[in-house]
């Protein structure tokens, strides 16, 4: 059997020519129609046999080199001898490639004298494997391989360029694929051997990770034995009662059937009954004979009424004790592992939040491969204690749950179904609602609003500030101590009990808002006498409307609003806050909630991304509360949209 190198651009492998026939089902002189491709095993490729079949291989000489370097250290205590020596052979020292013989020194002078054509043979160290001095074209035997085929990625010779399978290939000098090639693998090996400590290491995290998983499987085997023993205990118990009950019931009846059976026997002749009633018979004396004679004739009525319609004293089948566990049987079956085939699905915790309800959304690796998820949901306690979790089954890869507490914190996982197989859960995302019931309003366009310089959209729940138009249409007048002043817009819904909470989105371009809550009254006050933006002498209100005034923090005022600007949020003094400004200066959430008592009397505004409280106070609520806004300059806000089943829906189809 002679080897033979198969030839993979990339991956060079090592076969057999009886392996291949073996693989292939084609022999020599075979009737069979011989396969004409080849998967390689090195690249995976299926390679086009031809019409040559493995004759029409290269073989590969860099592959063939290595193995016979690595084959004569294997055999270096081996000597190779000298193939023209007389006997005894020396101990060879080169061998001819030409000539495909080795020599050692005195035989190699002989035999490649100086000066001759045999001196200009290419020799080497001593080896057994002499192999061609050129590679020659499969395709043209004749020809020797000098260009590179840069589509198909393999030696090819000028004749296959000018009229063969190659002619309209991009092909390169051989010497330029060569240093291409070449540069390529010595960065690739470099980048290796300097990634050799990164490798040590995940070898050394992957040993880890192999007796985390020997351990793990041990105790998951051990927790899978557990669960089955309590199934046992429990099918044990229950067979047991099972089985009490069934003993109970048969040695009662017995019982029924022996007091029977004794009552017909005493019916029988010299027995019970009859046996009394025939000594009764021979009493003379009529008085006595009248006086027990009544008694018992209305005892041998009954015994001779039972005679006529006899009944059994209870019942032989015990149809009512058949244990019924078609159910049990059922789910029994369709016990199953936690893993097996089923990725673990991700909660995608950008896409997830809550609101009003809690929208839930995850992402499945093979979203294809399952049938259905659960989504397991529960309440955690203040003192962390966590309850059962809830279920619900989805078939999409989201859900609304609409069932949630006010100021709880959730814990949520899920996990896939496919046929009886469930994968492992998910890592559990902690959410928690919102302090109070959502409170639901929109953008009042009619009190106060300045059509000239906000914009307002269609459904009232964005709001856009032209900036500086009211600047512009006053720029004639304007000359010194001129300050933009601010534009109210206001809820179209009032609040007058109760807790209530709300949130929205400032645009990060925004370069001044104000948002909070503002009493019936004050907004009266703000938006009866709008302020003079015309007149040059016109100043602003310093700040007595920015619910930040240092003159009233400790006391109870009809309006409370924080300043939001150039992604910044502006904490307004208080007896709990810092007095330095730098330390009221806070980054600005994604979204910020408002909370507002209206029997408490207090107000505080929430980081809607963590749900954590950035600023309370108290505020005066003996008239009507308005969600209350204000901007200046180029800015934008967006009320929070409620989740709902038909967002949800929006949000899939999109």
């Amino acid at each position: 059997m002679t080897p033979f190198f198969f030839h993979s651009i990339h991956f060079p492998t090592y076969v057999t020519k009886q392996e291949l026939i073996n693989y292939t089902g084609w022999k020599r002189n075979s009737l069979t129609p011989r396969t004409t491709t080849f998967p390689c095993p090195g690249c995976e490729h299926d390679v086009d046999l031809g019409e040559r079949g493995i004759n029409g291989l290269f073989r590969n000489f860099t592959l063939e080199t290595i193995v016979e370097r690595y084959r004569q250290a294997a055999r270096a205590a081996t000597a190779i001898m000298c193939d023209l020596c007389k006997p005894p052979p020396q101990e060879s020292t080169k061998s001819c490639m030409d000539c495909s013989a080795s020599y050692c020194n005195e035989c190699f002078k002989i035999y490649h004298p100086w000066g001759t054509v045999k001196a200009q043979h290419e020799y080497v160290g001593p080896t057994t494997n002499f192999r061609p001095k050129i590679l020659m074209c499969p395709e043209h035997e004749t020809e020797r391989i000098n260009m590179y085929c840069e589509l198909c990625r393999r030696p090819v010779c000028h004749l296959c360029k000018l009229g063969g399978n190659h002619s309209n290939h991009r092909v390169t000098t051989m010497s330029s694929a060569y240093k291409t090639l070449k540069e390529k693998l010595s960065k690739d090996i470099d980048y290796l051997i300097g990634k050799e400590s990164q490798v040590k290491s995940q070898i050394s995290e992957l040993n880890l990770l192999m007796k985390e998983t020997e351990c793990n499987g041990e105790r998951a085997k051990e927790d899978a034995i557990i669960h089955f023993e309590k199934l046992f205990e429990i099918l044990e118990d229950r067979k047991s009662s099972v089985l009490k009950a069934i003993d109970a019931s048969k040695k009662l009846r017995l019982d029924k059937f022996q007091t029977q059976m004794e009552e017909y026997q005493g019916l029988l002749e010299n027995n019970g009954l009859v046996g009394y009633a025939q000594e009764v018979l021979k009493e003379t004396d009529q008085s006595c004979f009248v006086q027990t004679a009544k008694q018992l004739h209305v005892r041998i009525q009954k015994a001779t009424e039972s005679l006529k319609s006899f009944r059994p004293a209870a019942q032989t089948s015990f149809e009512d004790y058949v244990v019924n566990t078609s159910k049990q049987t059922e789910l029994l079956g369709e016990l199953s592992f936690f893993s097996s085939g089923v990725d673990v699905p991700e909660i995608n915790e950008e896409q997830s939040k809550v609101y009003n309800n809690a929208l839930i959304n995850w992402h499945h690796p093979e979203k294809d491969k399952a049938d259905s998820y659960v989504l397991e949901y529960r309440k955690i306690n203040r003192d962390e204690e966590m309850l059962s979790w809830n279920e619900i089954e989805v078939s999409g890869t989201s859900k609304v749950i609409s069932d949630l507490e006010s100021n709880c914190n959730y814990a949520f996982r899920v996990r896939a179904y496919k046929g009886s197989i469930c994968s492992p859960c998910s890592r559990e995302l902690i959410l928690h609602t919102p302090p109070a019931p959502v409170f639901s309003f929109l953008f009042d366009e009619k009190c106060g609003y300045n059509n000239e310089h906000l914009l307002l959209n269609l459904k009232r729940d964005r709001v856009e500030s032209r900036a500086g138009f009211n600047l512009l249409l006053a720029a004639e007048r304007i000359q010194v101590g001129y300050y933009t002043s601010l534009d109210y817009i206001i809820g179209d819904v009032g609040i007058t009990k109760g807790k209530h909470f709300w949130a929205f989105r400032v645009e990060p371009y925004s370069y001044l808002v104000k948002a909070g809550v503002a009493s019936s009254d004050k907004l009266q006050e703000w938006l009866r006498s709008p302020r003079d933006a015309v007149s040059p002498r016109y100043e602003q209100d310093s700040g007595h409307d920015s619910g930040s005034e240092d003159a009233c923090v400790d006391s109870s005022q009809p309006f409370t609003l924080v300043t939001i600007g150039m992604k910044k949020v502006f904490i307004p003094k208080s007896p709990t806050s810092s007095n330095e400004p730098e330390n009221r200066v806070l980054p600005m959430p994604t979204s910020i909630g408002v909370f507002l008592d209206y029997d408490k009397g207090k107000v505080a505004f929430y980081d809607m991304d963590h749900m954590k409280c950035l600023y309370e106070r108290q505020v005066d609520c003996s008239h009507t509360m308005y969600p209350a806004f204000a901007l200046m300059g180029s800015g934008g806000i967006q009320l929070e949209e409620s989740i709902t089943v038909k967002y949800l829906e929006y949000q899939e189809n999109m």
